[in-house]
Protein backbone atom coordinates (compact mmCIF):
# COMPACT_ATOMS: atom_id res chain seq x y z
CA UNK A 1 0.00 0.00 0.00
CA UNK A 2 1.54 3.33 -1.04
CA UNK A 3 1.06 6.73 0.58
CA UNK A 4 -1.76 7.77 -1.75
CA UNK A 5 -3.88 4.75 -0.93
CA UNK A 6 -3.32 5.25 2.79
CA UNK A 7 -4.71 8.77 2.45
CA UNK A 8 -7.59 7.62 0.29
CA UNK A 9 -6.36 9.71 -2.64
CA UNK A 10 -6.01 8.49 -6.20
CA UNK A 11 -2.66 9.39 -7.76
CA UNK A 12 -3.09 11.68 -10.74
CA UNK A 13 -2.05 10.35 -14.13
CA UNK A 14 1.26 11.49 -15.56
CA UNK A 15 0.94 14.55 -17.81
CA UNK A 16 1.11 14.01 -21.54
CA UNK A 17 3.92 15.41 -23.68
CA UNK A 18 1.51 18.01 -25.05
CA UNK A 19 0.58 19.14 -21.54
CA UNK A 20 4.24 19.42 -20.58
CA UNK A 21 4.99 21.40 -23.75
CA UNK A 22 2.08 23.76 -23.08
CA UNK A 23 3.17 24.38 -19.52
CA UNK A 24 6.73 25.00 -20.72
CA UNK A 25 5.42 27.60 -23.18
CA UNK A 26 3.46 29.35 -20.43
CA UNK A 27 6.49 29.35 -18.12
CA UNK A 28 8.71 30.73 -20.90
CA UNK A 29 6.17 33.47 -21.69
CA UNK A 30 5.95 34.51 -18.04
CA UNK A 31 9.74 34.48 -17.66
CA UNK A 32 10.12 36.73 -20.73
CA UNK A 33 7.53 39.20 -19.42
CA UNK A 34 9.11 39.27 -15.95
CA UNK A 35 12.62 39.79 -17.36
CA UNK A 36 11.42 42.51 -19.73
CA UNK A 37 9.56 44.22 -16.89
CA UNK A 38 12.63 44.09 -14.67
CA UNK A 39 14.74 45.54 -17.48
CA UNK A 40 12.32 48.39 -18.10
CA UNK A 41 12.22 49.27 -14.41
CA UNK A 42 16.03 49.03 -14.15
CA UNK A 43 16.42 51.72 -16.82
CA UNK A 44 15.20 54.15 -14.16
CA UNK A 45 13.31 56.52 -16.43
CA UNK A 46 9.86 55.20 -15.52
CA UNK A 47 7.69 56.93 -12.91
CA UNK A 48 7.25 54.96 -9.70
CA UNK A 49 3.51 54.49 -10.29
CA UNK A 50 4.15 53.00 -13.74
CA UNK A 51 6.70 50.60 -12.26
CA UNK A 52 4.06 49.45 -9.78
CA UNK A 53 1.55 49.03 -12.60
CA UNK A 54 4.08 46.97 -14.55
CA UNK A 55 4.55 44.63 -11.58
CA UNK A 56 0.77 44.33 -11.18
CA UNK A 57 0.38 43.53 -14.89
CA UNK A 58 3.06 40.84 -14.68
CA UNK A 59 1.25 39.30 -11.72
CA UNK A 60 -2.06 39.41 -13.60
CA UNK A 61 -0.42 37.61 -16.51
CA UNK A 62 0.92 34.99 -14.12
CA UNK A 63 -2.60 34.51 -12.70
CA UNK A 64 -4.08 34.16 -16.18
CA UNK A 65 -1.42 31.65 -17.26
CA UNK A 66 -1.48 29.75 -13.95
CA UNK A 67 -4.87 30.22 -12.23
CA UNK A 68 -4.85 30.26 -8.42
CA UNK A 69 -1.03 30.49 -8.37
CA UNK A 70 -0.63 34.18 -7.56
CA UNK A 71 1.07 33.30 -4.29
CA UNK A 72 3.77 31.49 -6.29
CA UNK A 73 4.41 34.70 -8.23
CA UNK A 74 4.69 36.52 -4.91
CA UNK A 75 7.23 33.98 -3.65
CA UNK A 76 9.34 33.79 -6.82
CA UNK A 77 9.18 37.18 -8.48
CA UNK A 78 7.84 39.76 -6.02
CA UNK A 79 11.13 39.89 -4.04
CA UNK A 80 13.07 40.61 -7.27
CA UNK A 81 10.69 43.41 -8.19
CA UNK A 82 10.75 44.83 -4.66
CA UNK A 83 14.57 44.83 -4.49
CA UNK A 84 14.87 46.53 -7.86
CA UNK A 85 12.18 49.12 -7.15
CA UNK A 86 13.77 49.89 -3.76
CA UNK A 87 17.14 50.34 -5.45
CA UNK A 88 15.93 52.45 -8.38
CA UNK A 89 13.50 54.65 -6.45
CA UNK A 90 15.65 54.78 -3.29
CA UNK A 91 12.99 53.30 -1.05
CA UNK A 92 13.68 51.55 2.24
Amino acid sequence: MDGFEELGVEPSPAPSAAQIDEESRRIRRLRIVVNLSLSLIAQGDMPFSEAQQLVAAARQLAESLFPRKGEVFDLLYRPKFNRLINEIYLLQ
